[in-house]
């Protein structure tokens, strides 16, 4: 019998799974916190206290407004969404803990 046939399950095989999603949302806001953190230490180490007093860098802010509120929204989202994310994960290890703990005992 020559089937062709992949020796192991694929992709396209699987439905997706709501967890494995959650799970994958889960680190790609957690990178993109990491990302801006890291961002805007080195944006600050780079520009110091000398750059809050030039005007040049006030009228940045005046005409990015826009995008500054984009990003702060799309940042609170994702911040929002990790931290939620983490404590039911935190709770989910809690409880099945608990369970296994009972079922010794």
């Amino acid at each position: 019998m020559n089937i062709l046939r992949p020796l192991s399950p694929h992709l396209p095989i699987y439905k997706p799974q709501l967890t494995s999603t959650f799970s994958i949302f889960h680190r790609i806001s957690g990178a993109f916190l990491a990302t801006l953190v890291l961002f805007f230490y080195l944006l600050c180490l780079k520009m110091g206290l000398i750059c809050f007093t030039h005007e040049s860098f006030y009228r940045f802010f005046f005409y990015s407004s826009k995008l500054i509120l984009i990003s702060v929204e799309i940042t609170a989202l994702a911040l929002s969404y990790h931290l939620y994310k983490g404590v039911r994960h935190l709770l989910t290890d809690f409880v099945s803990f608990r369970k296994r703990e009972r079922k010794t005992n």
